[in-house]
């Protein structure tokens, strides 16, 4: 009988129930200086051990008819497993259980405090080499399970066969698997606390089988050869929120699809085909909708299994990386959707993870959204706080993403947040806050900037919560930017009016200006003002099928002289008259009608006076960058206002008529003296308009107006917007 092996352990091997199968499997040297290896594995009718030295095949005896076979050397040995199966086949190879621990207890205890903002490099499937043998590590976190295996192809997906080792009390079970390399398919069998066996996909995988399969991929993160050092270096060199953004909202599952199974087009393809495209339209961002792993498209990507992973339904992380590249590489900056408030319930992703409530609540008035039918993480547990902070970090160090926008930040922030009363718990004060989520942020964003100042991370925040994008050193959130959700409203609800109704609801169009400066805005027309019945952009608009045409350029052209960042939804820049779907591309074949053709070139055209003026920029935050000319002319339905850049003669002035009628001969105040020239008009015979422009350069005269010391005599075109520069004469 072979005395050193533990009937106990041996049992919880033959039981797949042992946390620590490294102390029993593998070589192990007794006190007189010999070793014994054991091996465990169901499917072998014979196993002999290979000497790596010196080429000697020692054969392994089983132990009872247990599966486990033992060989006793006398001294330890570098070795390899030869085995045969019933059918004869013969596999040979290094012993998963022959290799020390490689994650350390300093990973453990910084993951533990929720500080390893690297922990991305060591969780989850890395292709590696240990002591000169190729392999992949396996780790995931799993506090309250009895066993954790990982299982594959390369071991017929069967648990019982590469149990993984558990880290000390950190909960993190680890398994270098010699000779298995990348694009091997994988998940981790679970066996819980209470005897039952689950299957879950790696949260920290780095790419996914194309749903609907839900195996884990390995992939090599480490291969690709960025080619955006010039992008990186001119980014740093620049004040990052002082700068024209303008960003095209896209979700590539819709934006063009392809004759393919799938209908889906490359991350290589796309590249190429948005770039040119984006160039063309002046845009200086791309705001992709998120693109990690997810199970449903129709969820349009927001309900989220696989954080670390870019969907495989437009190819391999590596061709990510080459899109992101190719942008940077033509000046155009990424940003990606990042989706911390929630994930959903499929049984291969986060819930009940190791059959206890692990990166969500127990408690559903907690861990809940009722009306999404979705999860909630619990913001209070550091190891979901480093999950998350080091999954933003990942997106934008390992895939040089230019920021983050966050969603649903409001969800976070309020414990009562789409709940009824008796739905939710309130905090230890009694109120509504999620203390956790508010320190959560703090702690993401102070972070992200430290290590990657010129980000940017924006928020979706749909309430009046002060400091969304002041520093966290004054007790804000520490975002750089939040979407103006107030102004999206206000100013949908004006525009979708007709003309004879707008002077009773003026306020709408001029309200966003007494918060203006509270928050560091961008205007956003996305995807939510498109979808579930609300209409597209040129559907929105009233009248006829000019005036909708006119309406929307007017519009737009508004929105580009008022103070904040920018953002459109893709389509809304050639207004596609059907409702955005997820299902089916954008409808390209409009643009073969002029209207179409006009509306797509004077967002090009209003795309390029953006970005070529600094005083539509460079103070969006500060209102030394705002005046008002005449906010009062509800009766016509006007608005005219002053833009001002660091330079006093970088101003523009900006007039929009939301009437159908124009006027010829309109004062307008103006508070300098000089010449006006007319850079962009929405009522250009260009864009489709009517031809009520300026075409010759506007010079004041000493008549005051609209409370400014000088005036000028303009036409104003009809539902129409127009932007002249001021040059000091």
């Amino acid at each position: 009988m072979r005395n050193y092996i533990n009937k106990k352990e041996l049992n919880e091997i033959l039981n797949s129930e042992h946390k620590d199968p490294h102390h029993f499997l593998g070589q192990h040297t007794l006190e007189d200086g010999s070793a014994y290896i054991n091996v465990y594995q169901p499917y072998a009718k014979s196993i002999k051990i290979i000497n790596v030295d010196t080429g000697e095949r020692i054969k392994m005896e089983e132990f009872e008819d247990s599966s486990v076979y033992t060989v006793q050397t006398k001294k330890p040995i570098n070795y390899k497993i030869s085995y045969k199966n019933y059918e004869g086949h013969v596999w040979e190879g290094y012993d998963p259980y022959s290799f020390e621990k490689y994650i350390t207890e300093f990973d453990c205890h910084l993951f533990a405090q929720g500080t390893h903002y690297e922990i991305f490099d060591k969780m989850g499937a890395h292709v590696i080499n240990r002591d000169g043998v190729e392999g992949v590590l396996f780790a995931v976190w799993a506090p309250n399970a009895k066993r954790v295996s990982v299982i594959g192809d390369f071991c017929g997906w069967d648990g019982r066969i590469l149990p993984m080792r558990s880290i000390g009390g950190s909960g993190i079970f680890e398994l270098f698997v010699p000779g298995i390399k990348e694009n091997e398919r994988y998940k981790f069998e679970i066996k819980t606390n209470e005897g039952m066996v689950i299957e879950k996909s790696d949260p920290y995988a780095n790419y996914s089988e194309l749903r609907p399969n839900t195996a884990s991929v390995v992939w090599n993160m480490n291969e690709y050869n960025w080619n955006d050092a010039d992008w990186i270096e001119e980014k740093a060199s620049k004040d990052t929120l002082n700068q024209p953004i303008s960003i095209y909202e896209v979700h590539l599952g819709s934006w063009k699809q392809n004759d393919s199974e799938t209908g889906f087009i490359n991350y290589r393809e796309l590249a190429h085909q948005l770039v040119e495209y984006v160039t063309e339209l002046g845009y200086t961002h791309i705001q992709l909708m998120p693109v990690a792993e997810h199970p449903f498209d129709g969820s349009w990507g927001y309900q989220v299994t696989g954080l670390f992973a870019p969907t495989s339904r437009f190819g391999t992380p590596d061709e990510f990386m080459y899109f992101v590249d190719y942008c940077h590489q033509n000046n155009i900056a990424v940003l990606v959707d990042w989706v911390p408030a929630h994930f959903p319930k499929d049984n291969h992703g986060l819930i009940k993870f190791d059959g206890s409530a692990l990166y969500e609540h127990a408690d559903a008035k907690q861990g809940e959204h009722p009306h999404w039918g979705t999860l909630i993480y619990n913001y209070g547990r550091n190891e979901v706080k480093n999950f998350l902070i080091s999954n933003a970090i990942f997106w934008l160090e390992r895939f040089h993403i230019d920021g983050l926008r966050v969603d649903a930040v409001a969800s976070m922030l309020y414990l009562d947040y789409g709940k009824e009363s008796g739905e939710w718990i309130p905090n230890p004060h009694g109120g509504r806050e999620n203390m956790e989520a508010v320190e959560f942020f703090k702690h993401l964003n102070s972070i992200l900037y430290e290590r990657n100042p010129h980000t940017l991370m924006i928020a979706e925040e749909s309430t009046a919560w002060p400091g969304v994008s002041r520093p966290t050193n004054i007790g804000g959130l520490g975002f750089g930017l939040k979407w103006n959700m107030g102004w999206m409203n206000d100013f949908l609800r004006y525009v979708e009016k007709e003309a004879i109704h707008k002077k009773y609801h003026h306020n709408d169009l001029t309200f966003s200006l007494v918060y203006a400066f509270t928050e560091n805005f961008t205007l956003v027309l996305s995807h939510d003002e498109v979808v579930h019945g609300k209409g597209s952009m040129i559907n929105k608009m009233p009248g006829d099928y000019w005036q909708k045409f006119a309406n929307l350029r007017a519009a737009y052209g508004f929105m580009y002289g008022h103070p904040g960042k920018k953002l459109l939804f893709m389509g809304g820049e050639f207004a596609q008259f059907d409702e955005w779907a997820e299902d089916k591309s954008l409808d390209w074949h409009l643009l073969e009608f002029e209207k179409h053709s006009q509306m797509k070139k004077f967002n090009s055209d209003l795309n390029k006076v953006y970005r070529n003026e600094p005083a539509l920029w460079e103070q969006d935050f500060v209102g030394a960058g705002f005046a008002w000319i005449n906010c009062n002319d509800a009766e016509e339905s006007m608005v005219s206002f002053a833009r001002m850049g660091n330079d006093p003669n970088s101003m523009v002035i900006v007039v929009s008529n939301f009437t159908p009628v124009p006027r010829n001969m309109h004062r307008v105040g103006v508070p300098l003296k000089g010449k006006y020239v007319e850079l962009i008009n929405s009522d250009n015979l260009a864009y489709g308009g009517s031809g009520v422009i300026n075409s010759k350069p506007l010079y004041s005269n000493d008549i005051p107006w609209d409370n400014m010391g000088y005036s000028i005599d303009i036409k104003v075109p009809p539902l129409g917007t127009c932007i002249l520069k001021y040059y000091e004469l």
